[in-house]
């Protein structure tokens, strides 16, 4: 440990061989100013008696003033290799919180091209002047996002060979970044520099690591005036990649199954209805969980060129249980009834070859139909009518009167037999056939909120619908079944109206929409 003694006038007074070698020009009696540095000589002057530091040559010491009456005695000691380590610790808890920064950033979007400009931001600020995110090509293109520090994200779409950048071919692959200091930046293509950026004096190419296969690709630039990528900053870079790389990995995987769910929802969802036959049909469906879209109650309208006869066939029906698994047996329901559509003027024959189906099954679920061929005759509509463990559908007359058509029949899928009878409906202009699930009329709710809405409420709803058109019919009783609910849990609830027309028919026959009939 060096030590140097300095009276009051400044004057070295003595010296260990330490100081000596710290300070070669200080002798005793030579001035303080003369052989040390500014910031001792300061202190000194100063007659402080804090701690003071600073640099000698490349090295970092720390002063301690002992007095001595009229003489100061300042011990030198050596906090190099403590100060930088300081130093480095102070970098990487700054390095580790803009990691973890960086990860809620990256990962509070699962939209790809979202996820891509946050990456782009992030490492143009921190890492780098500029960055250059690209995806795997789709369709020949890559995509891709360009930042420069301070500046806003640009999305493009490169048609590029990405070999012409040295290590980027390579990186899009997943193979091992290339080190900076074998890239030539004078050789990289200038679809790599954003505009107005100058000369590029380094360049860092890194991979995207992601969940089993590669996420793409990131490239760093520094301007020509700036120190080139040290060994730290590259490895820094690959940590950042590292979570910009599975963060692009969940938004692409995310929007795979998004894309496939979609796909496969479409064939769930009840369908668009037509105007058929110069008859309106209209449904509305509320799954029992209302943040999903699919449940067990399901209808669908056929026309009568795909039942092969004169009739157009509507379904409804609930299958045992909710959510997904409800919405798979759905599916197949549906698909069998498209199957044994060329048997729809035989109700209890289809009801007993679909019957036999679902009893095969080891999982014991049942569903409930209600079959409805329909045949426009003239002013009015006929309808064979066949219930099969369902509530029977309910017909409101022009004049408010509300009846229940008189057909029944057995749960489908539960008995190797089945039983059911049903009966004709004829419909004069303006009255309606409402085919409902048991979600409309147990659905609880109301001022104490436990109470069923109940059949007696729908009727009276139902009676207020007269001479309305089909899809207002619908409207009205979904409306009221939810407004019943209010916040409440509910079963699952779908209605489907089938109405003859009344007056002129304004639109087009077996046109798409509801139209509208003057009263």
């Amino acid at each position: 440990m060096a030590a140097i003694r300095a009276d009051d006038a400044g004057v070295v007074r003595s010296l260990n061989e330490a100081a000596h070698t710290l300070f070669p020009g200080a002798e005793p009696g030579r001035p303080l100013s003369e052989c040390a540095p500014d910031w001792l000589v300061t202190a000194h002057d100063a007659s402080g008696d804090e701690v003071v530091r600073g640099d000698v040559g490349a090295r970092s010491f720390a002063a301690h003033p002992i007095p001595h009456g009229e003489a100061v005695t300042w011990w030198l000691v050596d906090e190099t290799d403590a100060r930088a380590a300081r130093l480095a610790l102070v970098r990487e808890q700054e390095r580790t919180a803009f990691l973890g920064d960086a990860s809620a950033a990256l990962l509070g979007s699962l939209n790809l091209e979202r996820c891509m400009e946050v990456a782009a931001r992030l490492a143009a600020q921190h890492l780098a002047d500029a960055a250059l995110v690209l995806a795997p090509a789709a369709g020949g293109d890559y995509p891709a996002v360009t930042c420069v520090r301070g500046g806003e994200p640009a999305r493009s779409r490169l048609n590029i060979d990405p070999d012409d950048l040295p290590g980027l071919g390579e990186a899009l692959q997943g193979f091992p970044p290339v080190p900076s200091r074998w890239l030539d930046p004078d050789a990289a293509p200038g679809w790599v520099l954003p505009a107005g950026f100058g000369p590029v004096g380094s360049i860092v190419v890194t991979p995207l690591p992601g969940h089993g296969v590669p996420a793409g690709a990131l490239v760093l630039l520094r301007r020509g005036d700036r120190a080139s990528f040290t060994a730290s900053e590259e490895l820094f870079a690959r940590l950042f990649a590292a979570r910009a790389g599975a963060a692009m990995s969940a938004a692409r995987v995310f929007a795979l199954q998004a894309s496939i769910t979609d796909t496969l929802m479409r064939e769930l969802l009840p369908p668009t209805l037509e105007q058929l036959g110069g008859v309106e049909f209209a449904g509305r469906y509320r799954p029992a969980r209302d943040g999903e879209r699919i449940g067990g109650d399901f209808y669908d309208v056929h026309s009568a060129i795909t039942t092969g006869s004169d009739e157009s066939l509507a379904v409804l029906g609930d299958v045992c249980g909710k959510g997904l698994d409800a919405a798979v047996l759905t599916g197949k329901i549906r698909t069998t009834l498209r199957a044994l559509l060329p048997m729809a003027g035989d109700h209890r024959a289809l009801l007993e070859v679909l019957n036999r189906t679902l009893a095969d099954r080891r999982d014991a679920r049942f569903v409930t139909l209600v079959l409805a061929s329909v045949r426009r005759e003239g002013a009015t509509v006929r309808l064979r009518v066949t219930s099969a463990g369902h509530p029977p559908p309910l017909i409101v007359r022009a004049d408010g009167r509300v009846a229940e058509a008189d057909t029944h029949g057995s749960l489908i899928g539960v008995l190797p037999e089945i039983e059911s009878s049903g009966t004709d409906v004829t419909l004069d202009p303006g009255e309606t056939c409402l085919l409902y699930t048991d979600g409309i009329v147990e659905a609880r709710g109301g001022p104490l909120g436990d109470a069923m809405f109940g059949e007696d409420r729908l009727r009276q709803s139902l009676a207020e619908c007269a001479n309305m058109p089909a899809d207002a019919v619908v409207e009205r009783i979904q409306m009221l079944a939810s407004q019943w609910i209010g916040r409440g849990t509910h079963d699952d609830m779908a209605v489907l109206a089938i109405t003859a027309p009344r007056g002129r028919h304004l639109a087009a026959v077996d046109g798409p929409g509801h139209g509208r009939y003057p009263a």
